[in-house]
């Protein structure tokens, strides 16, 4: 009779990455929704607001490779607990600068681009660290609850945020970023309570080939290419994010709040999908999940693109969020079973570049297109190729189709990848 493994969340370092994830990306968001809302009231400006958001992507644009690089020959609990603290550093900042009236657009931007610089570390530190901290068969239940509490925190923080710099008034936002000098402060003390028993980082000499070996990984591994390809023009062609206060004012008619409820549906489902990918993992017929969850995900657009109705419209961006969920979970372990632990910091920096850049030009794609044809023909078409996107991909990348488990792939032998079996259902 075999013992039942423990749940997820009773693995000490498991529970507090995923305590510091949740409360590091809480306070994310309330930074981001100050800042917004700061500009904004400083200058009045839609340019400045766009440049709020350009100031955080473009360090992950040029520094992605030097930061992955950084990552595989670092202590990676340490680059983490480095970057956190230094984002409490700049929220207390924030708070004695605004509380002072000395905050201004040029230092809100520079704020912007200091953050952008830190989480260029961040989000690859967090990706290789993880899989160090579960079991290598546990890893997809793992990504699913963690993503669980990444949308948890998407859900929560901005509209904490919002109501504390409400509520707060001529000191909103000095009270906001306050907040999230708590919150970072709280993922700080989990990171520092990680007691890791991860092989000591590489040491090999910096060079040009080991700076690019991330994308050199992912170029000759067609299942990964596929993945993080696959994601990226699926996001980049199916996105209608950008044009959601276009969608709820002149299609579904309502106002605000309306606006709100849009913008936190895909997060809703996103979250049920999480938890349940972490309750039942998808086991087997790998590829065939990714694909399908990437199709359905243009299908939803499409309905969402030619509603009327906002419970529909709400539904189908629900709906979007799921299927993006199980698209997430399997990449990521798709490409974090398929690394070597020594590359996971340079495969995770290149993979966050094809995130942001399939977000960031995805937004552009839509507003392009949507002063082109309008916004109803932008969507539908982004669905439509969304879908088209998917049908090509099974033709380019045969063995992503094919692809049965996640945990062992034998149409890829050059891949470096767990030879565990998978667990039976997880406990969460």
């Amino acid at each position: 009779m075999t013992t039942p493994e423990p749940r997820l969340l009773a693995l000490p370092d498991f529970r507090r990455f995923w305590l510091s994830r949740l409360a590091g990306t809480a306070a994310s968001q309330m930074l981001l929704v100050a800042l917004g809302w700061q500009m904004y009231d400083l200058t009045g400006s839609a340019w400045d607001l766009g440049l709020v958001g350009l100031a955080q992507f473009l360090p992950a644009l040029l520094l992605a490779l030097p930061a992955g690089h950084h990552v595989d020959r670092s202590d990676r609990r340490r680059v983490l607990l480095a970057v956190l603290s230094l984002q409490v550093v700049v929220a207390v900042a924030l708070a004695l600068a605004s509380a002072s009236g000395l905050m201004g657009r040029g230092a809100l931007l520079a704020v912007s681009l200091a953050l952008g610089v830190l989480r260029t570390w961040q989000m690859p530190t967090s990706q290789a660290l993880l899989p160090q901290l579960v079991p290598l068969h546990r890893l997809p239940s793992a990504l699913a609850l963690s993503s669980a509490a990444l949308q948890g925190a998407i859900i929560a923080g901005p509209a904490i945020g919002g109501f504390v710099y409400a509520a707060g008034a001529a000191a909103g936002a000095a009270a906001v970023y306050g907040l999230a000098a708590l919150g970072f402060a709280l993922a700080t003390v989990c990171v520092l309570r990680l007691a890791t028993r991860a092989a000591p980082p590489a040491r090999e000499p910096a060079s040009v080939a080991s700076l690019l070996a991330g994308l050199s990984f992912i170029a000759g591994r067609p299942v990964v290419l596929g993945a993080i390809s696959l994601d990226l023009f699926a996001v980049l062609l199916g996105g209608a994010v950008a044009l959601l206060p276009i969608f709820a004012r002149d299609m579904l008619h309502t106002g605000p709040w309306g606006l709100g409820l849009l913008r936190a549906a895909p997060a809703v489902g996103a979250l049920a999908m999480s938890l349940a990918l972490a309750r039942w993992p998808v086991q087997r017929r790998s590829g065939a999940w990714l694909l399908g969850a990437v199709a359905l995900y243009g299908l939803t657009m499409v309905v969402f693109g030619l509603s009327t109705h906002l419970l529909l419209s709400l539904a189908a961006l629900a709906i979007s969020g799921a299927a993006d969920m199980v698209s997430v979970v399997i990449r990521q372990s798709l490409v974090q079973l398929a690394t070597p632990d020594a590359m996971r910091g340079r495969v995770s920096a290149v993979n966050s570049v094809f995130i942001g850049a399939s977000n960031q030009l995805g937004e552009f794609e839509s507003g392009a297109t949507a002063a082109l044809w309008g916004p109803v023909a932008s969507v539908v078409w982004g669905g439509v190729g969304t879908l088209a996107v998917v049908l090509l991909w099974s033709g380019l990348f045969p063995t992503l189709a094919r692809r049965d488990r996640l945990l062992r792939d034998p149409d890829e032998a050059g891949d470096t990848l767990a030879q565990a079996s998978p667990a039976p259902a997880a406990k969460v």
